[in-house]
């Protein structure tokens, strides 16, 4: 049974520290949407989105009423559209028919985003899996909701470099058309090594192949009330620090969970996980920068960053676990610098570099996240950022991801405006020297020693 004191403090952390539901995610498996008709297809994944998604955002509202929780997103994730498409899809243009049929679907049913327009590309591309990958620019450019994903590498598989390539000229051309609006389509755009089945975060988030036909996920987020509850034990050691933050995570991770077992019922459809991750978002109060600072940092980047980031992701996950059997996604700490007003502030200030960065994902839960960069970057160094992150995430057998926006027609110190939970980015500068020969070899970095386990 919850007390009074345990109610008291939940609506503490909802009015004055920005705890919320970050988002339910309904995940929806078309693999039986296939067809050989790319319109046959586009009909059954419109009508299939919009039949079982039908009261997902009615839900999540009532939710919110009757519980007092605030659920900012209600999302949907599908099965990877590679596989879904590729019996009929023959060209990059076809697969931008399946685009358009998602984004009016998800329309339709009233979610902020749906994400699974992706490929799952480790180890080589089929060719629809290339088909799709080219089709990305122009699918960004023709829709609004749509958010897509690439899996490149993993653990087991090594890194797919005609892969990182080819996305390297992708980005570029996604940023080329969506010019207009600072280059937003990189925005939704992610490029993963070991990518989770079961994220309901976007731009990552798709419904993978382990999944039932359909399946609830939520994602919790509440940087604002482990920064509060840090505040409490300033100068305390490291013993009082950690068990601060794993206690806050825990009570965190219990809403969600309240929240995902409700959901579940009055939808019908079973509960998958619970991601509970300390993803920031532009309110101020709400960073993973100003948390760092509560630790004893002057700015996020400061010697020291990564190991506030390891201690705190570590005890991000122990709480959650503790509080849920079902804890899952990429649960931990995130570092999006146009979405963290403090992570802003510190690059600005010149704390924080994309290496110092770089440095601090081998300890996060995603990687370099939406990160702006200069327009006029090539597509190789693009590939060779890509690149380098994805062997963080290889060699230490964790998740790791780039969302780069190279927004064109900016350069350093200037600033792109994304609007919404994506905020607003300074552009940051990237090593000039170049990587092309590197890029260029082709073929697959091969899996490391250690992922011979079987």
């Amino acid at each position: 049974m919850i007390n009074i004191f345990e109610v008291l403090e939940t609506n503490k952390m909802i009015e004055k520290q920005n705890l919320d539901v970050r988002t339910i995610t309904l995940g929806i498996n078309l693999l039986d949407c296939a067809d050989s008709d790319v319109n046959v297809v586009a009909e059954n994944i419109y009508n299939k989105i919009t039949t079982i998604a039908k009261d997902l955002v009615v839900t999540g509202q009532e939710i919110e009423r009757e519980y007092g929780i605030p659920i900012v997103n209600k999302r949907i994730s599908i099965t990877p559209i590679s596989l879904v498409g590729a019996r009929a899809c023959k060209s990059p243009e076809d697969y931008v028919v399946l685009a358009k049929a998602l984004d009016r679907a998800a329309k339709k049913v009233g979610v902020n985003f749906i994400g699974g327009y992706s490929a799952l590309v480790s180890k080589g591309m089929t060719k629809s899996d290339e088909y799709l990958i080219r089709s990305i620019p122009q699918a960004m450019k023709e829709t609004d909701l749509i958010c897509s994903s690439v899996n490149v590498g993993s653990t087991k598989t090594g890194i797919n470099m005609d892969a990182v390539k080819l996305l390297g000229e992708i980005i570029l051309e996604t940023a080329e058309l969506t010019k207009e609006q600072d280059s937003i389509g990189c925005a939704k755009l992610v490029v993963f090594c070991n990518a989770p089945d079961d994220n309901p975060f976007m731009a990552g988030a798709f419904h993978g192949v382990t999944e039932a036909d359909a399946i609830i996920n939520v994602g919790v987020s509440g940087p604002g009330v482990v920064k509060s509850a840090l505040e409490s034990v300033k100068g305390a050691d490291f013993g009082t620090l950690c068990e601060t933050v794993k206690k806050t995570a825990f009570k965190i991770t219990r809403v969600g969970q309240l929240v995902a077992a409700e959901a579940s019922k009055r939808l019908g459809i079973p509960f998958g996980i619970i991601d509970l991750s300390l993803a920031p978002t532009p309110a101020v109060g709400d960073s993973i920068a100003e948390i760092f600072e509560v630790m004893g940092l002057e700015r996020a980047g400061a010697p020291g960053t990564t190991a506030a980031l390891a201690l705190l992701n570590d005890q991000v996950k122990k709480g959650g676990v503790m509080a849920s059997s079902y804890v899952g996604g990429l649960s931990g700490a995130f570092i999006p610098v146009s979405e963290d007003q403090g992570m802003i502030q510190a690059v600005n200030e010149g704390a924080l570099t994309l290496e110092k960065l770089e440095a601090m994902t081998c300890v996060c839960s995603v990687g370099l996240d939406m990160i702006a960069i200069p327009g006029n970057t090539k597509a190789s160094t693009i590939s060779g950022i890509l690149a380098d992150e994805m062997a963080i995430g290889m060699v230490n057998q964790k998740t790791t991801a780039v969302r780069l926006i190279p927004v064109i027609g900016k350069d350093v110190g200037e600033t792109a405006e994304f609007g919404g939970l994506l905020g607003y980015a300074p552009v940051m500068p990237v090593n000039q020297f170049s990587c092309d020969d590197f890029i260029n070899r082709g073929g697959r970095i091969p899996a490391p020693i250690h992922s011979f386990k079987n």
